[in-house]
């Protein structure tokens, strides 16, 4: 009897010990998910629209301007009564991927799951755990978005999303290397990236979701802003593209707009590994219209009459007084610090309202682990006058080798009208 009731203690031990690892092994791969589903949900830039300052993460009301009105963010915390809390894993996905809501209602493309629709199964899995394990939830309430009749009846979105949407998942480039494909998917699904750099048809659709298409990523307009295509980046080297993105600023340019955004929350906290398989996507992508040709003997003019600073027009004085300090009688400003004006993409852009913005409102860099400086460029608005502004625009725009059309002081008040209080 003795015999018997040790052989039974040793198996209830052993079964206890069993189900110990079985425990423990089970919350590592729960930990190692939620982990890995925090990663995945700084590639798709979450954080940047569905977290306020000083609100808890994730808890929304961002407001989103869009052309047809104000969108705001939704609570995506696991709160069960103001947020995603009460989400199967499937109604999280749809939501997700399908931009369709556990009560059938559909979402506004301003939640960019025409590109989401790529994100891999596995991938879905993780991003589910960690927004209801790794994430705290939150009661706060974000506005309601009302939008004017007809757009404000969301079941019309079923009928955008048959014409415009795609429920493919992603395609890997045969014949591209591995490291290219991972780039592929990064940009195309997660990275949502054609959502700013993709053109935008009649009914405000990207006119491509991959690179099948060779308007992917091609540029577009946002907030009345030129986008620049990002199909070879032919200016920029690899290494060049890694270190916009970990910083927000190279030897050539610096962050503004919405890049602003995109770097601080999502692109500064990816692995070395994936900005390099961005930037060699983006490399083998091509197709990009043909560089324009550095002026040499034109750069060199504009450089000695500022340098002279002798029989000066309004604008050359106004840069001299305003922007030379900075950015040099070259126009090449200081790698790493402070951007080139000579072929930059903003001052070159076919609407100069980007570069407007940046003289009236000024710009900062943010702050990154790899570069935690803030480097701020003061606005001008208060100092200058529109005129005064359009002259110094029309003379960046034309200076050293760039050929862009004048800037009229129209164009200039136009801009300063959208300029939120406080810039």
């Amino acid at each position: 009897m003795k015999l018997l009731n040790l052989k039974s203690l040793f198996i209830a031990n052993a079964v206890l010990l069993a189900s110990g690892f079985a425990l423990q092994a089970q919350a590592e791969d729960e930990g190692q998910l939620i982990k890995q589903g925090e990663y995945l949900s700084r590639l798709g830039d979450c954080m940047a629209c569905h977290s306020l300052p000083n609100k808890p993460e994730y808890s929304g009301g961002l407001a989103i301007d869009s052309n047809l009105g104000t969108i705001y963010s939704t609570n995506i915390t696991p709160d069960k009564e103001h947020g995603i809390g009460n989400y199967s894993e499937q109604q999280f996905s749809d939501a997700v991927r399908k931009g369709v809501l556990p009560d059938g209602s559909r979402l506004y493309p301003a939640m960019p799951y025409p590109d989401y629709a790529k994100i891999s199964d596995a991938d879905m899995h993780a991003l589910y755990v960690y927004f209801m394990k790794g994430v705290k939830p939150s009661a706060e309430q974000p506005p309601e978005t009302k939008m004017s009749f007809p757009f404000s009846q969301r079941w019309g979105m079923r009928f955008w999303n048959w014409a415009f949407t795609s429920d493919k998942p992603f395609q890997p480039i045969g014949g591209a290397s591995e490291e290219v494909n991972r780039g592929a998917y990064i940009v195309e699904s997660l990275g949502h990236c054609g959502s700013c750099h993709t053109p935008r048809g009649i009914g405000m659709n990207e006119k491509a979701l991959d690179s099948g298409d060779d308007q992917f990523l091609a540029g577009g307009s946002l907030n009345d802003w030129d986008v620049p295509s990002l199909r070879g980046v032919p200016r920029w080297s690899e290494q060049e593209i890694v270190a916009y993105l970990q910083t927000g600023r190279n030897d050539k340019a610096a962050v503004g707009g919405e890049m602003k955004s995109v770097v601080e929350h999502s692109s500064s906290h990816m692995t070395d590994e994936d900005l390099k398989a961005i930037a060699a996507y983006l490399k083998f992508l091509g197709g990009n219209p043909p560089l324009q040709a550095y002026n040499v003997q034109a750069a060199q003019a504009t450089e000695a009459k500022l340098t002279a600073a002798k029989n000066l027009t309004e604008g050359e004085r106004l840069y001299l007084d305003n922007c030379g300090a900075c950015h040099f009688v070259t126009g090449k400003g200081a790698p790493g610090v402070f951007p080139e004006l000579d072929q930059a993409s903003i001052v070159n852009a076919k609407d100069p309202s980007g570069l407007i913005h940046t003289i009236l409102a000024g710009a900062q860099q943010p702050s990154t682990a790899k570069a935690p400086s803030k480097l701020a460029m003061p606005g001008f608005g208060q100092r200058l006058s529109d005129e005064e502004v359009a002259q110094l625009a029309t003379f960046v725009r034309q200076g050293w080798s760039n050929s862009a059309p004048a800037v009229t002081k129209e164009q200039v008040a136009d801009v300063r009208k959208t300029l939120k209080h406080g810039e």
